[in-house]
């Protein structure tokens, strides 16, 4: 069976081996080092120390997450496009393509499991965007969702909700109309949880196609899909509100 990781930075994030029944993914942190050059970054001091420009950045207020950490510091609300914009692109050394994406401001409508919905009510969850992809193979499928909360303490709640002995509590697959993705509806086994970044909750649902049980080999390829597609998705744009406390 499986047993929880603890959560610590997402550079030590932890592959999945699927031992029995269900395997849960795990991983915390922020994943990609924080960009190091943003269009967004403060523009040089006025001249006049009396006439503040009206756009200038707002202050850095620190912490492993920067503006992330709550969303008083981050309020823009997130968009499709912003987080799901890619059609189709490689990542981890695979083409992926995204064929389907929705927003749902009722966040309990795009999660499964009452301690999962709980956890994101208690965070006062405001929207949790999902997209659906496939590789090029058409042989893994899966549907990865961010989850607005207020702070990071709620994102970690909603990390934990997800991880058990049994897979009860996940997101919600998000079914695509293609013959592929249209798969995820069809009962089988897989690799799902989450990681926080900041007050976001990145939740993710992977299996194979035909949803047999994956080995152990298989579940690091569910795994390195995973993070692969988030990381070529959600993660730059998550680390640019870190950095800017703006949309990007």
């Amino acid at each position: 069976m499986w047993s929880p990781y603890d959560e610590g930075p997402r550079s030590r994030r932890p592959l999945i081996i699927a031992a029995g029944g269900l395997a849960v993914l795990v991983a915390g942190g922020v994943g990609l080092a924080m960009l190091a050059n943003s269009e967004d970054s403060p523009s040089a001091a006025a001249s006049s120390p009396s006439a503040a420009p009206s756009n200038a950045a707002p202050v850095d207020p620190g912490g492993e997450y920067g503006f992330t950490e709550s969303r008083t510091t981050d309020p823009h609300a997130l968009t499709l496009n912003e987080l799901f914009k890619k059609k189709k692109f490689r990542a981890g050394g695979q083409t992926y393509q995204m064929t389907v994406r929705r927003s749902d401001k009722k966040c309990k409508d795009a999660a499964v499991g009452g301690t999962l919905q709980k956890a994101l009510a208690s965070g006062k969850c405001t929207q949790l965007l999902r997209a659906s992809f496939k590789d090029a193979s058409g042989k893994i499928i899966g549907t990865l969702g961010v989850a607005n909360l207020n702070t990071t303490s709620s994102a970690a709640k909603v990390v934990k909700a997800t991880r058990g002995k049994q897979l009860d509590n996940y997101l919600k697959v998000l079914t695509g109309k293609d013959e592929i993705t249209k798969w995820l509806g069809v009962q089988g086994e897989a690799v799902a949880g989450g990681w926080r970044h900041g007050h976001y909750a990145i939740l993710v649902y992977f299996r194979y196609k035909d949803g047999h049980k994956p080995s152990k080999s298989e579940a690091k390829k569910l795994n390195g899909a995973a993070f692969a597609i988030a990381d070529a998705t959600v993660t730059p744009a998550l680390e640019s509100r870190a950095l800017t406390g703006r949309r990007p």
